[in-house]
C-alpha cells in the first residue's frame, strides 16, 4: 500500500471516528433533552390531576373515592389511567378508553410507594409511561398511570440520524477527494525524487540532480537537498575510482610490455640466469593479467563494458577451448574432453569463451605435474551445463564460499608453490559474466582431489532462434553493492 493510500485512509479513518464521536454525542444529548421535556410534562400532568381531583367517602365501607379531570387535560397524545388500592381499573382518559390492561403492568405491580417512569410499547408506538400512587390525607388508596407518545420524538431522532448519517458519508467523501488531492500535491516531491533516482539508476548518470520547485526550508527541501549533496559525493567518488581504475591498467600495461620485450630478447641473446627469468616473467605475466582485469572492472562498473549477444553454438565454441587449453597446459598437464553434446545459447561468444579460458587457466595453474583438466559439455533441457574439473589442490570446504569474491585469493599454500599467484578478480569477473547471461556457476571441491567448477547457461528459447544472424549490442554494468578496494 502506497503512502499516500495510507495517508489518506488514515485522514478518512480519524474523521469518520470525529464524526461518529461527535453523532452519539448529539443523539445522547438530543435524546437527554427530549425525555426530560416529556418527563416534566409527565409530573406536571400528574400534580395537576392530584390537585384538581375530587375525594369522597363511602358511608357504607367508609372507603376513600377519588375522581380525577381527565376531560379537562385530555390532548391526543396522552393517555391515563387511574387504579384502585387492589390495582383495578376504575377510570382511564377517552384516548385509551378501549385499554382496560395496565399500560405498564410491571410497575404496577410493585410495592414501592414512588414515581417511576418506563418505556413501554402500545398500539405500535413507544410510550414513556409514569406511575405513581394516589395517597389522600395520608392514605395509599390507588395508582395512576400517565404516559404519553414519544412517536414525535422517535420521528424527530429518526430525522436527526438521516441528517448525520448522509451529512457524515458526505463529509468522508470529500475527505477522502480533497484528502487524496493534498496528499498527492504534498508527495509530488519525493515523487520527483524516486523518479530521478530511477533515471539515475537506468541512465547510470550520477551528474543528475533533482529540481525542486518548491522551499528549500521545509522537510522535502532539506530532504531534496541532501539528497543532491549524496548525488555529487557520489559522483565524484564514482568517478575519481573509474579514473584511478583505468589510468593505473593503462598505466601497468605499458611497463609491463616493456619488460616482457627485453625478458625475451635477453632470452634469445642467451643472458641472464634463467631461474631469474622465468620469476620476471611469471611476474609479468601476473600483473600483466591484472592489469586486464583491473581494466574489464573499470569497464564493467561503468556501464561501457560492449557485449554482442548472438547464437552460440557451446560444442563448437567448446572446442576451440580445448585447443587453446593444449597449447595452455603445454607439458604441465593433461587437458582432456569429457562429455560431448550440442546446445544452442543466446550470448556473447567471446566473453563466454573469456569464462572458460579464465576456468581451464586456473586449473591448469593449480594442477600439479601430471594431472588432468577435463571439460565436459551436456545439454540438460533447459539449461547448458559446462564443466571444468581438474585434479589439483582442490579448494578447503571453508573457503569455497568466499572464492568468487573480488581479491579474496585462497594462497595459504597452493599459491606459494605457484609462482604465477591470481589476482583475486578472476573468478569474479568470471562469476558476473556468467550472471550477465542469465546464468549461474557452481563449484563443487575435495582438498588434494581435485575441483570442478559448472557453468548454467540457458538454452535459447524459441523466440530466440527465430532471430536468423542477429547481434544485440548490450553494454552490460557490473553492480556496485560491492566496492572494488585498492591496495
Amino acid at each position: 500500500m502506497s503512502l499516500r493510500v495510507r495517508l489518506t485512509l488514515w485522514n478518512t479513518l480519524l474523521l469518520a471516528f470525529i464524526l461518529g464521536l461527535f453523532g452519539v454525542l448529539v443523539w445522547a444529548v438530543l435524546q437527554f433533552t427530549l425525555i426530560r421535556q416529556v418527563d416534566e410534562t409527565l409530573d406536571r400532568t400528574v400534580d395537576q390531576l392530584l390537585k384538581t381531583s375530587v375525594t369522597s367517602i363511602n358511608s357504607r365501607s367508609s372507603e376513600i373515592m377519588i375522581e380525577l379531570p381527565f376531560d379537562a387535560i385530555e390532548s391526543p397524545g396522552l393517555y391515563m389511567q387511574l387504579f384502585n388500592i387492589e390495582r383495578e381499573l376504575i377510570g382511564n382518559s377517552m384516548t385509551i378508553s378501549d385499554l382496560e390492561t395496565p399500560m405498564d403492568a410491571t410497575s404496577l405491580r410493585g410495592s414501592e410507594l414512588e414515581r417511576n417512569f418506563r418505556y413501554v410499547t402500545l398500539f405500535g408506538n413507544r410510550l414513556r409511561v409514569l406511575t405513581t400512587p394516589v395517597v389522600v390525607n395520608g392514605t395509599h388508596i390507588g395508582y395512576l398511570q400517565v404516559a404519553s407518545s414519544l412517536k414525535q420524538i422517535d420521528v424527530a431522532q429518526s430525522a436527526v440520524l438521516l441528517l448525520m448519517s448522509g451529512g457524515g458519508f458526505v463529509a468522508i467523501l470529500l475527505s477522502i477527494i480533497f484528502s487524496s488531492l493534498t496528499v498527492q500535491r504534498a508527495l509530488r516531491p519525493l515523487e520527483t525524487v524516486t523518479s530521478t533516482a530511477l533515471q539515475i539508476t537506468r541512465a547510470d548518470d550520477l551528474s543528475m540532480r533533482i529540481d525542486h520547485q518548491g522551499s528549500y526550508d521545509d522537510e522535502i527541501g532539506r530532504l531534496v537537498t541532501s539528497f543532491n549533496d549524496v548525488l555529487g559525493r557520489l559522483e565524484r567518488l564514482f568517478y575519481s575510482q573509474k579514473r584511478f581504475l583505468t589510468d593505473i591498467s593503462h598505466e601497468l600495461r605499458t611497463p609491463l610490455t616493456a619488460i616482457r620485450g627485453n625478458v625475451d630478447l635477453l632470452r634469445r641473446i642467451g643472458e641472464g640466469d634463467p631461474e631469474s627469468l622465468d620469476a620476471i616473467q611469471s611476474e609479468t605475466e601476473r600483473l600483466t593479467r591484472l592489469a586486464g582485469d583491473l581494466l574489464t572492472l573499470a569497464e564493467a562498473e561503468t556501464g561501457s563494458l560492449p557485449m554482442a549477444f548472438q547464437k552460440v553454438e557451446l560444442d563448437t565454441l567448446l572446442l576451440d577451448v580445448y585447443r587453446d587449453a593444449r597449447v595452455l597446459a603445454g607439458t604441465k598437464v593433461a587437458v582432456k574432453l569429457g562429455e560431448e553434446d550440442q546446445a544452442m545459447v543466446w550470448g556473447d561468444p567471446d566473453r563466454i569463451k573469456q569464462v572458460l579460458l579464465n576456468l581451464i587457466s586456473n586449473a591448469i595453474k593449480y594442477t600439479p605435474h601430471g594431472g588432468t583438466v577435463t571439460l565436459g559439455l551436456k545439454n540438460m533441457k533447459d539449461w547448458g551445463r559446462v564443466t571444468v574439473t581438474d585434479t589439483g589442490d582442490g579448494i578447503p570446504i571453508e573457503e569455497i564460499p568466499h572464492i568468487f569474491d573480488r581479491f579474496y585469493r585462497v594462497d595459504k599454500s597452493r599459491t606459494r608453490r605457484s609462482r604465477a599467484g591470481g589476482s583475486g578478480l578472476g573468478l569474479s569477473i568470471v562469476k558476473w559474466l556468467v550472471e550477465a547471461h542469465e546464468g549461474r556457476i557452481d563449484v563443487t571441491s575435495q582438498p588434494n582431489k581435485g575441483s570442478t567448477f559448472t557453468v548454467w547457461l540457458p538454452i535459447m528459447s524459441a523466440e530466440q532462434h527465430k532471430q536468423q544472424n542477429t547481434v544485440e549490442k548490450r553494454s552490460i554494468r557490473l553492480p556496485l553493492e560491492e566496492p572494488v578496494p585498492v591496495n
